[in-house]
């Protein structure tokens, strides 16, 4: 049976960590809250514990999750290539609701799935998740909910998704605690490609664009993108140097084979958000979504210059697809969607 633990106080709090830590050394999955939702993770280093977790939410290799850090200093660790314009990025806005993709140490000794050599990472602004990270170390997290369902927002509505899945869910009230800002279109984590020259917006959320442009002012708005990014004077006024060149051949689409983020979920419209609204799209079905496609789509605003094929998949032992029947039985699923 699965336990929910709480973390108000702060003697709650350290026998919860303690806890969850045992749990994820051992490879397992635990339902954890974030700044934006609650979310499922384990040890990024695990495959045990990444299969668990793609097997609870009903998904396989093809939708990778993020990795949470409990500093910006670890994304050097995790990185490779991490351009100006990121770190520029990372020092304003984490901890907090913003996800940098970034190219992924190639000799890392881990297998988050089909990612194509790239890794989402994020500093969340949340007392509980840090403290977890600090014990743990790096998290593959995902929001808590079986996959073409909303992002839960209480341990409880996780666990009612979830169930035995998941054998610890730490509790700590409904996220996300605070409104989201004036302007932003989600509460969810606003995400930000930086594997290529130009930084792209995968997808708007609780960070403006406006916001991420005063830090950097070559951001790009990404398909749904209001304008475009600053000029080369302006960004010389910034002070901020340029990436760089990357590899330049192949790029990815900023959109599923459905046509939407990830495939199962439509993005926020542009309206202000609603704290209190289900979110419907997650972190990991939009980085999904860009590792997909191996071609330039039209609405592709931005060619980030990607070639893939000389850049090795960071993987533990070479296995193959996990597929649903298999992600079913190692988490003791007997009842496919």
């Amino acid at each position: 049976m699965s336990e929910i633990r709480p973390c108000g106080s702060q003697e709650e709090l350290d026998d919860a960590v303690a806890r969850a830590a045992e749990v994820v050394t051992e490879g397992g999955c635990i339902v954890l809250p974030t700044d934006t939702v609650y979310g499922i993770g384990c040890d990024a280093f695990s495959a045990a514990g990444v299969q668990a977790l793609l097997g609870a939410k009903g998904r396989t290799r093809e939708m990778p999750p993020p990795v949470l850090i409990a500093r910006p200093a670890v994304m050097d660790g995790l990185a490779d290539e991490v351009s100006a314009e990121a770190r520029a990025l990372a020092e304003a806005f984490w901890p907090g609701a913003l996800t940098i993709v970034c190219w992924a140490q190639p000799t890392l000794g881990w297998d988050l799935g089909e990612t194509h050599g790239t890794v989402a990472l994020r500093v969340p602004d949340d007392r509980v998740t840090r403290a977890v990270l600090e014990r743990v170390g790096p998290m593959a997290v995902s929001s808590a909910n079986r996959t073409g369902m909303p992002a839960a927002r209480t341990a409880r509505a996780a666990q009612e998704m979830l169930q035995n899945r998941v054998p610890l869910y730490l509790d700590d009230g409904v996220r996300p605690v605070a409104d989201a800002a004036s302007g932003a279109q989600d509460v969810a984590s606003t995400i930000v490609d930086c594997t290529g020259e130009t930084p792209v917006v995968l997808r708007h959320g609780a960070i403006t664009l406006e916001r991420l442009r005063e830090v950097v002012p070559t951001v790009h708005g990404g398909a749904q993108g209001e304008s475009a990014p600053a000029t080369a004077a302006e960004v010389a006024d910034s002070g901020i140097p340029s990436a760089g060149g990357t590899a330049a051949s192949a790029s990815t689409s900023a959109t599923g084979p459905d046509g939407v983020a990830g495939g199962d979920a439509t993005t926020a419209t542009g309206a202000e958000a609603d704290p209190q609204a289900e979110i419907d799209v997650s972190d990991d079905e939009i980085v999904t979504s860009m590792v997909l496609e191996s071609t330039v789509a039209e609405d592709r605003p931005v060619d980030q210059g990607r070639d893939r094929s000389v850049r090795p998949e960071p993987r533990w032992g070479g296995t193959s697809a996990l597929s649903m029947d298999e992600a079913r039985r190692l988490v003791g699923d007997p009842d496919p969607e």
